[in-house]
């Protein structure tokens, strides 16, 4: 945990990130009093933008909320830390037995597809500033993934402006000049879904009753509130995308905010659709499960594939069987990758059993929901043709492989890419989604999942990209940009946590390279420390301090005795001083 002294900036020292704890931020703010009774707001920036989004009324729905549950909310992730300790004893991971039952009943079913959301063959996603939002719904996508949470550095301006980006688009109120340059939306824009930050994060700035709220419920709350009604009334409603929940009992704290939240504002019950990332290896083995938490206000589930392949080494950290070899080796391929895909199409699109009613015989559906596809990392190359039909390539194999499996849509992070998804679903896919491809050819077991059998080598290279995507990632993070292009691949928070465990997972076991030389602590420090220069060419405009804020960082990672939980977590002070 960094030490904070009242009116200095502490330097961290590598290895004091190992614990999560609260962090006390109430004596870096002068005015921080609400009209809202118990309710602080612990930063001065965007003043304006606070005044339209942080309203009496709003507060007090996001203090109602944290009220009613953060102690569950606490409860849930304090079962996080249980969990790994048993992995960490050798426990393996399989399908929960005290859901057998859930897994086994062909009666229940999920909600039929709210407006909107029957076709989503292409969503693009990316982050809240106004220009992005324009680019995203004009991208010709059929949704949008307007993310707080994984291309979004926290700030509080980035994640205030973003709820007021927001609320203006839904009212067609965006549209702006720069530079003689106009964004206007078009007739007809992308569906808005939005992803609110995971439950292991807090909103530092913003405390009820002198705790910090959880960073899932405010993002959440703010943006319900303002938009719900307005986005029913437009023919639409309140969609999310539910990141990195671990258990599906965090999925039924999703349900309950959402069947309060809906009672609070005098909404419909399953007005609300959420779609959940399973991109952490316990989620992988509570599918069905989740799906039932949530089936009222279900809209599928999303195969978030690079936090799956981080949450994969750092829930196993205690597995040496587990070393994987360089991160561009770890395709969507290799058996536990493709276990998890073909399982998790299963169970978005398994219908029940037949079962005779009084006159006829009927077949219950028991999920019709969608079973969307992940992120290529691809984006467009300037000024080389050959490399860049390559890599536009590479995007086109991997968007086949998601429509022949049988999944209903994908993302992309990059508009000029939409044109080579489409044209791949248009074909493969004819109708708006792939309910009917039931994948009943599919048996997947426990050891599939965990199948560590991952072709490939650990390379200098590959060590050297690892480094190079942590310090230019970290550092452009603390300087307010949630997402970057690296070597012509879009980095965000999840490949940044991969190149981040993976280098802990190297020396931790004592790896070796192709070359036979085995990976230690000294040997990252020399990389890290001939890299560090050259990371502003790769992130321009980063800050000098920053950087050495991340160099110390990850120098202390690959000495702790398990990887930090997120870095997110562990570099979030530095952004609550800045605010």
């Amino acid at each position: 945990m960094i030490s904070f002294q009242h009116g200095a900036k502490t330097e961290p020292r590598p290895g004091t990130y190992l614990t999560r704890q609260p962090i006390s931020v109430s004596r870096y703010i002068v005015n921080a009093t609400t009209m809202v009774q118990g309710i602080k707001v612990l930063s001065n920036v965007t003043p304006n933008a606070k005044a339209e989004i942080l309203t009496e009324d709003a507060l007090s729905f996001l203090a109602a909320l944290h009220r009613t549950f953060e102690s569950t909310r606490q409860g849930l992730l304090v079962a996080r830390d249980v969990a790994q300790r048993r992995y960490d004893s050798g426990a393996s991971f399989d399908f929960p037995s005290e859901t057998a039952h859930i897994r086994a009943d062909p009666t229940w079913h999920c909600a039929p597809p709210a407006p909107g959301l029957e076709d989503r063959r292409v969503e693009i996603t990316g982050p809240t500033d106004r220009k992005m939002v324009v680019n995203a719904l004009n991208s010709g996508a059929k949704t949008f993934m307007a993310d707080f949470e994984d291309s979004s550095s926290p700030t509080f301006a980035n994640m205030i402006n973003g709820q007021v980006n927001l609320r203006d688009a839904i009212r067609r109120q965006i549209d702006f000049e720069v530079s003689g340059k106009a964004y206007k939306l078009v007739e007809k824009p992308a569906v808005l879904i939005v992803r609110p930050r995971g439950w292991h994060l807090d909103e530092t700035r913003v405390t009820v009753d002198n705790a910090p709220v959880s960073a899932s419920i405010f993002d959440f709350a703010l943006y319900f509130f303002h938009n719900a009604r307005e986005l029913v009334k437009r023919g639409y409603g309140p969609y999310f995308y539910l990141p990195k929940m671990e258990h599906y009992l965090e999925a039924r704290l999703w349900n309950d905010i959402f069947l309060f939240s809906q009672s609070y504002i005098g909404l419909p019950h399953n007005t609300i659709r959420a779609t959940v990332l399973i991109e952490t290896l316990p989620a992988a083995f509570q599918m069905e499960e989740i799906l039932f938490e949530l089936r009222n206000h279900s809209s599928g589930l999303n195969c978030g594939r690079w936090d799956y392949i981080f949450s994969a080494i750092k829930k196993r950290r205690a597995d040496r069987g587990t070393v994987f070899p360089d991160r561009k080796d770890i395709t969507m391929t290799v058996p536990f990758m493709d276990a998890y895909v073909r399982l998790l199409i299963q169970t978005c699109h398994r219908y029940g059993l037949p079962w005779r009613g009084a006159s006829r015989i009927t077949i219950t559906y028991r999920r019709k929901v969608a079973a969307m596809g992940g992120m290529s990392a691809q984006i467009p190359i300037k000024n080389d043709s050959k490399a860049n039909e390559t890599a536009m390539e590479k995007v086109r194999s991997d968007k086949l492989r998601e429509v022949t499996a049988g999944h209903d849509g994908t993302w992309i992070a990059h508009p000029l890419i939409h044109g080579i998804a489409r044209r791949v679903f248009d074909e493969h896919m004819l109708g708006p989604n792939q309910y009917h491809v039931r994948r009943e050819d599919v048996k997947v077991a426990a050891t599939d999942l965990t199948n560590a059998n991952v072709p490939g080598r650990i390379t200098e290279d590959g060590i050297r990209s690892n480094v190079s995507v942590a310090l230019a990632y970290c550092t452009a993070w603390l300087g307010g940009n949630g997402c970057i292009p690296v070597n012509h691949l879009m980095e965000d928070a999840a490949t940044a946590e991969i190149a981040r465990v993976q280098l802990w997972q190297w020396v931790k076991y004592a790896a070796r390279m192709d070359n036979g030389e085995t990976i230690t602590v000294s040997f990252l420090d020399h990389v890290i420390d001939e890299l560090a220069p050259t990371i502003k060419a790769i992130a321009p405009g980063i800050k000098d301090e920053h950087l050495k804020i991340t160099t110390n960082y990850l120098k202390g990672q690959i000495r702790q005795q398990w990887p930090s939980d997120f870095l997110t977590s562990d570099l979030m002070p530095f952004l609550t001083m800045a605010d």
